[in-house]
């Protein structure tokens, strides 16, 4: 019994000693918790704070972008995500259930509502992780941005666990309108697994952290189940929403464009089509577009063309380049209009290939630098560019016209253009566009310095940005005088004689550009494009980039317009020209009309009698109609007139031809695009008998410009109306200009 006793007694004291010990660890750790707070690393405090304050975000809204007249180009709107719950947890009722319970038919119902194909959405509604059965489950981009439309659609459906979270959505509701200047937003998962949008294009790009605002948030106390405690404390954040940004942009102007693009790429189906509006006066641009574009809320063909064409791709311009050759020369006072050339073909040094005139290197004979201008002889320009200006001289004008920059528009990715100057040869052949390159943008800014008087300005599309969380103006543009690369009355004489190229019958512009009450001045271009694999210019009718840079009115320019058109599908009937002319005409004339510029008043037409010019020289005849306002065509080689037509007792237009006969061998002139009335003054003049094919202007005669003949000899001329171009025959080498 004592024994008993005595094994009772050790055991109560064993278990004495280890409720002494467990109490001890117990008090120890009790003290340690509340000393540092914390189990295990963890924060009781933050712990506890967490079951019984809960936070809710509050989304900013990305910044919108306006027109210059306030219209909305791209703006924030509601839109919502579908997700699907797949814990049955969350279903307290069987009878109403909370969580998707029949994948299949959930999935049939949802493949007609949304872009996913059933078995895809099957997938997602059974699917697991390693942890189990996810709580919910999205649908990626196809249950993204659904419209207040859809989500009514699906809710019809009742469909258990089916459910909505609110979203926004960049919404552009204008479409493709200057997409690859305004650019476009695409969501991105972050290392939250949260979905933020981004800019990747243009503007929505370049100011993506000015238009992307800053969340807020709003934190309350709960209890256990969440629910708002009644004197619970409540914390707003508010979010600060993107700035709003304000373009150039008109969006009259750039509709008018985007018109225009869209009827040409549809005739003619280029390759490309760039084309910029621009304020002289001011540098804004107030409309851009190009083909191919994209529509920046489905994206579809955004994979045809990734950049801006305008301001991210230099080529070599072509004629356009002369107006900047031709402004260079007046300043420097050795530009001749009435000076003469032998056209055709000229060589810069004795081994250098020849440069040749556009058509074919025939020429048009020894004619003034006015008409080359006129005709766009590449000719005429290589020697302004050696002999007249001297390649020192042009040099420094290029970098006063800022082709050795980029211009620093307010757009990203811009490039410059590429002198290449280290040849004679290349040295003129930069001076009539081939060769060196350069991005419409930089014409665009040169060309202001013609129609502004000499003072160049810098292009910028962004005039102001507006925080609207303080309702102040953050950043405003003004124009910016970036140079003045000529005078004023240079600048005058530029446009005049630009002006010509589209009045004068010989002009590369004519009966193209002309608009009916407005003055345009200007100069086509057709610029041969480089073959990739053999290094060489691409061949055919209608491999090259053809262009017009064109202002107006000619006085006082208000509007610059650049429009360059790649590779259109043409006949051989048809000029490059036409697709250019399809776009300027409409776009100038519309766009002057909607400004309120009034058109020019119709100067009345001027006449006068011939005056005779029977017995003089052949000098002293020409300067004598010149003098009196009319164009004299000799047709002799003597050195005195024996015969003009029409003779003194004729009333004349100014400006209109006549023909003086010399006392010696008769030679033919370029009588491409007379009209008949003009082409029968020579025949009548030199005795010949004529034949004559269709009706309009001159495309086509036997006896060659330049060649001899004598009285009595045939003459056969083919006419076709140059107002209906797509019946125009022209022969393939005299395209370019």
């Amino acid at each position: 019994m004592q024994r008993k006793q005595a094994n009772i007694n050790f055991g109560a004291t064993i278990l004495f000693v280890v409720f002494c010990l467990l109490f001890l660890i117990l008090l120890f750790r009790l003290i340690s918790i509340q000393m540092t707070g914390e189990i295990l690393g963890v924060d009781l405090a933050a712990r506890a704070q967490s079951l019984y304050e809960k936070e809710k975000v509050i989304e900013a809204k990305r910044g919108t972008i306006y027109t210059r007249n306030g219209d909305v180009i791209a703006e924030d709107t509601n839109s919502y995500k579908l997700v699907a719950i797949l814990n049955k947890k969350v279903t307290k009722n069987k009878k109403k259930p909370m969580h998707v319970v029949n994948p299949e038919l959930t999935a049939k119902k949802l493949a007609k509502l949304i872009d996913l194909e059933e078995s895809e959405i099957h997938r997602i509604l059974t699917k697991k992780t390693k942890k189990g059965v996810p709580f919910q489950v999205e649908f990626g981009k196809a249950g993204r941005d659904l419209s207040l439309q859809t989500k009514r659609n699906i809710e019809e459906l009742r469909l258990p666990g089916i459910t909505f979270i609110q979203d926004s959505q960049r919404f552009y509701p204008n479409g493709k309108f200057a997409s690859h200047l305004v650019g476009y937003v695409e969501k991105k998962e972050n290392s939250e697994d949260k979905t933020d949008a981004i800019g990747m294009l243009g503007i929505e790009k370049s100011l993506n952290e000015a238009l992307t605002g800053q969340n807020g948030s709003f934190s309350y106390e709960s209890d256990v189940w969440g629910d708002l405690l009644p004197n619970g404390k409540g914390l707003v954040k508010p979010a600060k929403n993107g700035q709003d940004v304000y373009l150039t942009i008109d969006k009259k102007i750039q509709t008018f464009l985007e018109d225009s693009l869209n009827k040409v790429d549809k005739k003619y189906t280029p390759e490309k089509i760039i084309a910029i509006v621009a304020d002289p006066k001011t540098g804004e641009i107030l409309a851009m577009a190009q083909r191919p574009s994209f529509h920046p809320k489905t994206k579809e063909g955004i994979n045809e063309s990734w950049h801006n064409e305008a301001i991210e791709n230099s080529f070599e311009p072509g004629s356009t380049m002369k107006i900047f050759t031709l402004a260079s020369a007046i300043e420097e006072g050795v530009f001749n209009s009435s000076g003469s050339f032998q056209s055709g073909s000229y060589k810069v040094t004795e081994n250098s290939s020849p440069v040749k005139d556009h058509n074919g290197g025939r020429g048009w004979g020894t004619i003034s630098y006015l008409e080359g201008v006129q005709r766009s002889s590449n000719v005429a320009f290589a020697k302004i560019v050696k002999e007249q200006l001297g390649f020192e001289v042009f040099k420094e004008y290029l970098s006063k016209f800022g082709f050795n920059q980029s211009t620093g528009i307010d757009l990203p990715n811009e490039t410059s253009g590429k002198i290449l100057y280290e040849w004679p040869l290349e040295k003129v052949t930069t001076g009539f566009g081939q060769g060196s390159a350069f991005t419409p943008i930089q014409q665009i800014q040169a060309a202001t310095a013609i129609a502004n008087d000499g003072s160049m300005m810098q292009p910028y599309v962004i005039s102001k940005i507006i925080d609207t969380n303080k309702n102040e103006v953050v950043k405003k543009s003004k124009p910016k005088v970036v140079g003045n690369p000529i005078s004023a009355d240079t600048a005058k004489q530029t446009r005049d004689i630009l002006g010509t190229v589209v009045t004068a019958e010989e002009g590369t512009g004519y009966n193209r550009y002309n608009i009916e009450g407005y003055e345009v001045a200007g100069k086509t271009g057709t610029a041969q494009i480089p073959d990739p694999k053999s290094g060489r210019y691409l061949k055919g009718h209608k491999n090259y980039i053809f262009s017009f840079l064109g202002m107006a009115p000619k006085d006082d320019p208000e509007l610059i317009i650049y429009v360059a058109v790649q590779q259109p599908n043409i006949d051989l009937n048809t000029n490059g020209a036409e697709p250019v002319s399809e776009i300027f005409k409409p776009v100038m004339k519309s766009s002057l009309q909607y400004l309120n510029i009034e058109p020019s008043q119709k100067k009345k037409t001027q006449s006068s009698k011939t005056p005779d010019v029977t017995g003089m020289s052949v000098v002293d005849a020409q300067k004598r109609l010149e003098e009196e306002g009319f164009k004299p065509i000799v047709i002799g080689e003597g050195k005195k007139i024996i015969t003009q037509v029409p003779d003194s007792t004729f009333n004349m237009l100014k400006g209109e031809r006549v023909i003086i006969k010399g006392d010696g061998k008769l030679k033919m002139p370029d009588m491409s695009k007379w009209s008949l009335r003009d082409v029968l003054k020579v025949t009548k003049a030199a005795n010949l008998k004529i034949n004559t094919v269709g009706n309009g202007y001159l495309v086509k005669q036997n006896i060659k410009p330049g060649s001899k003949f004598i009285e009595g000899d045939y003459l056969i001329v083919e006419l076709n109306n140059l107002s209906k171009p797509a019946n125009q025959k022209i022969p393939y080498d005299e395209v370019l200009d």
